[in-house]
């Protein structure tokens, strides 16, 4: 975790909007027309998934076909993401995704600060690989599926 340049990183990502860091070389054209959706984010794990206070959903967002979407954890637990496995994370030079912190309100009115990630889609409807690192400091592969994508519907005079 090269904290100084990563984090300098997500400053400029943060304050331009960008999401430029969330494109694989990989990733095939999308089927869906540019804009944001709903979308299911499904892990092979009950320890790696979206927050329950959003239904174990996250944002697309395509633009020009590439997609990525926005997830939101459970906790501040899972410092970095890797779009592959865990052995390609680990080598020097390898591009982590780092975590936005994202505010979280559940049906109670309890209100938490938790992680989120921007992580690329390679595909819709088909398992790809992430691989997570915690606070302890260890890898873990994991499969992931991005799948029923829902048009994001704006609220007026919200």
């Amino acid at each position: 975790m090269k904290t100084g340049l990563s984090w300098i990183l997500l400053v400029v990502m943060l304050l331009t909007g960008a999401k430029e860091l969330c494109v694989l070389k990989e990733q095939k054209d999308s089927a869906l027309p540019d804009g944001e959706y709903s979308v299911r984010f499904s892990t092979d794990s009950s320890m790696f998934r979206i927050n329950e206070a959003l239904g174990g959903r996250g944002t697309l967002t395509v633009k020009n076909g590439e997609m990525c979407v926005h997830i939101t954890l459970q906790s501040r637990k899972i410092v970095n993401l890797y779009p592959g496995k865990a052995e390609e994370a680990r080598k020097e030079g390898a591009v982590l995704l780092e975590p936005t912190l994202d505010r979280v309100t559940y049906p109670d009115g309890y209100t938490e600060e938790v992680y989120g990630f921007d992580v690329p889609v390679p595909v819709l409807e088909e398992e790809f690989d992430l691989a997570l690192i915690g606070t302890k400091g260890k890898w873990y592969d994991h499969k992931v599926i991005v799948s029923d994508p829902v048009p994001a519907v704006e609220t007026e005079g919200a």
